[in-house]
């Protein structure tokens, strides 16, 4: 018999099974804080009244594979100091790590991993995100879901959050929110924009991202103060804009992307968009516009190394556009009069270009040993007219 006790106590102890987290949120009373003791526990769980809900950086949420891990129907909700992990794998119903639904959030400093979604905010305003960080799944980018959406959500602070190996974070929409001192990186979209007008998008940084900022049908977007970095996939940019109007672009680094920034023009005659003091640089494309009918401003902007700096596609016209102190790495002309700006505009024109920008077909051999000849002789002495893409009458000789 003492032989058995012994053989048994040797013997590996099973698991115990984490205790759930719904009775611990069923108990507490409106308004108050909990403090769970540091350990696992075991969801999905619900939130449906206003409370503090802290885990000192201790405390893991596991959903088992289930859903999503936590979601709040209520106002006045903070999350803090928690770990969420593990959710279900749906994208139809939005699985992942919260799901709030609530006016005055608080969600800050909690890590959310190995989840499909990372947090969506669905009629939630003026609440705010804040240190967090975000992991999706280690699959395909086009396999993961979101690491924050944002639906019918305004006002809403997201700040100094990180999120990688993600899908996008998509706003639709969802007008006036800010995005502020934010990573995201080594995912497909760092922000797609939907309807989002009077977005705010300051001092954040993206790298190697498929693309950086996207916004689509949004008006009066501040994009200002941002890094963006290494957005080289093919059709990927550092900022693009469709269908958008009254945009401001300031002082923004980007850089190593294949299109810098991609625009079409405004919708509306009155409207600009505005191009201020960025770096864009080392780009295949410094500046794309497509179907370019005016409506832009490009001001004390430095093009530096780009393969192109410029390149409007369709019925552009460069009359219609402003080009003003920009620095131009291409710019052959003298500042005599010692004032910073050159004594002669700059003018950017398309000489073999145009065989590839007019026929899309051609631009498998953009950069070929042919078209780089057809376009030197054609600097040397041209046999046709170029085509002029744009003039800066005061082109800037200092980066």
């Amino acid at each position: 018999m003492r032989r058995l006790c012994l053989l048994l106590a040797c013997l590996p102890l099973p698991l115990l099974a984490a205790p759930p987290l719904q009775p611990w949120l069923d108990l507490a009373a409106p308004g108050s804080s909990l403090k769970l003791p540091p350990g696992v526990y075991s969801g999905p769980a619900v939130i449906d009244k206003p409370m503090t809900l802290d885990g000192g950086g201790q405390v893991v949420i596991d959903g088992e594979g289930h859903g999503t891990v936590l979601t709040i129907h209520a106002d006045r909700v903070t999350l803090r100091g928690l770990t969420l992990k593990n959710s279900g794998h749906s994208h139809d119903a939005l699985d992942g790590g919260l799901m709030a639904e609530g006016r005055e959030l608080l969600i800050e400093n909690n890590v959310i991993e190995e989840v499909l979604f990372g947090i969506s905010l669905h009629r939630s305003n003026d609440s705010i995100v804040r240190g967090n960080r975000i992991r999706s799944r280690p699959v395909d980018p086009a396999e993961r879901g979101d690491g924050l959406r944002l639906w019918y959500s305004s006002g809403n602070r997201i700040e100094d959050n990180d999120f990688a190996d993600i899908r996008d974070i998509t706003v639709s929409n969802a007008p006036r929110n800010r995005f502020t001192g934010n990573r995201v990186q080594d995912s497909r979209r760092a922000l797609n924009l939907l309807f989002a007008n009077r977005t705010l998008i300051e001092g954040n940084r993206f790298e190697h991202n498929s693309t950086g900022i996207v916004a689509l049908n949004s008006d009066g977007l501040l994009i200002r103060g941002n890094r963006i970095m290494h957005a080289i996939d093919p059709s990927g940019a550092g900022v693009a804009l469709k269908e958008t109007s009254a945009a401001l672009v300031q002082g923004n680094e980007i850089v190593h992307c294949a299109h810098g920034i991609m625009a079409d023009s405004p919708r509306h005659p009155t409207n600009r968009i505005v191009f201020v003091d960025n770096l864009v640089a080392h780009n295949i494309t410094g500046v794309y516009f497509y179907g370019a009918k005016g409506g832009h401003m490009a001001l004390g902007n430095t093009f530096s190394s780009n393969l192109w700096p410029v390149i409007i596609i369709g019925d552009g016209d460069p009359v219609g556009d402003i080009w003003l102190g920009n620095y131009w790495d291409g710019y052959e002309g003298f500042d005599r009069d010692d004032d910073g700006f050159g004594d002669q505009p700059y003018e950017l024109l398309a000489h073999a270009d145009r065989i590839w920008m007019e026929t899309p077909s051609a631009r498998f051999f953009r950069n070929s040993p042919v078209l780089e000849l057809l376009d030197f002789l054609e600097r040397l002495a041209p046999f046709s007219t170029p085509a002029l893409i744009l003039t800066d009458p005061q082109p800037r000789m200092r980066r």
